[in-house]
């Protein structure tokens, strides 16, 4: 399948995680966990790990600062609110759907093929004089410094050699094909019809 389809419908599935309810959200997050686990368990960890702050983050501040009936009612100056806590746990938990649907998209698409198939669906913006190539070959720069397995240490920085010579960038022609129109259509239709639903609620 062309890579702009795939990445397509992760954009997709991440635009429709953000409308379900509580118990829908709970399972598609241990559907994706059990796949990411199952399919790139070194990755997950890698990205879990990369965002475990922001997940601190969001549970304190949503928990802790949401006003609303105590969770401990023992201690109700110290509890985080029942509110606050379900707050917490769906962003949460959509984060976490996000990151692991991420882990399995990067297993599955090198990238080469990511950055074809960003290229591709942003190639129709370059009539209107979007630069597609410069954003496609900077996120490609951005992905190779994420998926770095050991960041670089400031010492690195500093015994740089000026006249190494970055190795080429390599960047695919991906075109779509008539299946691929195809399929293009129907996510496209997918999102509109999610977008009527969402405004007429």
């Amino acid at each position: 399948m062309h890579p702009g389809i795939l990445i397509l419908a992760w954009m997709v599935a991440v635009g429709l995680l953000q409308t379900l309810d509580r118990l829908s959200l709970c399972v598609a997050v241990a559907l994706l966990a059990c796949a990411a686990w199952a399919y790139a368990p070194e990755r997950t960890w890698r990205l879990v790990r990369r965002v475990r702050f922001l997940l601190i983050a969001i549970v304190v501040f949503f928990a802790g600062f949401t006003p609303g009936e105590a969770l401990l009612a023992d201690l109700p100056v110290l509890s985080p609110s029942r509110e606050g806590a379900a707050l917490a746990f769906e962003h949460a938990a959509r984060l976490l759907a996000v990151v692991l649907g991420v882990a399995v998209l990067l297993q599955h698409l090198p990238p080469e093929r990511l950055i074809a198939g960003f290229l591709a669906l942003l190639r129709p913006l370059q009539r209107v004089g979007f630069p597609a190539e410069r954003v496609a070959v900077r996120t490609l720069l951005v992905l190779e410094f994420v998926e770095s397995s050991a960041p670089r240490q400031w010492q690195a920085w500093i015994h740089d050699r000026d006249d190494e010579v970055p190795p080429p960038i390599r960047i695919m022609d991906a075109r779509f094909g008539c299946a691929d129109r195809a399929a293009l259509l129907v996510l496209l239709s997918i999102v509109v019809v999610t977008i009527v639903a969402a405004a007429g609620a």
